[in-house]
């Protein structure tokens, strides 16, 4: 029997492992953006808790240093905040990129496998017609060796 050989699986196989290779890619960015949100997450549970101190600095006994000191801590955290939602937002942006890259080596891989399982449906369909071809030589031979006999 004929062994069926796929003339470009040396591609496919690099499409899989630039798949392979994009999903790692992603994953890391996924990281990134996770911890970023995280941290994002962690500065605005600071600046509550500043604010809630600052009232009850302000409702309490007035220490004006200690009022201004958590006022300066509140500004400094929002521009803490700004910058991190900024480093959220340029790591979303290469998430989005991240996803992209992924989704193009994914349908590059699903590409070439149907190739593939296409190559092996025309070498499925040539095996079986040879085989048709030898039985009817068979057929033939044995019908025209009985006739022969018979005469």
């Amino acid at each position: 029997m004929a062994k069926f050989i796929y003339r470009m699986e040396n591609i496919l196989n690099i499409k899989y492992k630039m798949e392979e290779q994009a999903k790692q890619e992603y994953m890391v960015v996924r990281m990134r953006l996770d911890e970023a949100e995280e941290q994002l997450d962690s500065l605005k549970k600071r600046k509550n808790d500043y604010f809630d101190l600052y009232r009850r600095l302000v409702s309490e006994k007035l220490e004006i240093l200690e009022i201004e000191e958590c006022k300066e801590a509140i500004i400094i955290i929002d521009e803490y905040i700004n910058a991190q939602k900024k480093v959220v937002k340029s790591i979303e942006t290469e998430l989005d990129a991240a996803i992209q890259k992924m989704n193009i080596a994914m349908q590059e891989r699903k590409i070439h496998e149907k190739l593939k399982e296409n190559q092996f449906e025309l070498f499925l369909h040539e095996l079986n017609r040879e085989e048709m071809k030898e039985i009817d030589e068979l057929i033939s031979y044995q019908y025209n060796d009985t006739s022969e006999k018979e005469e």
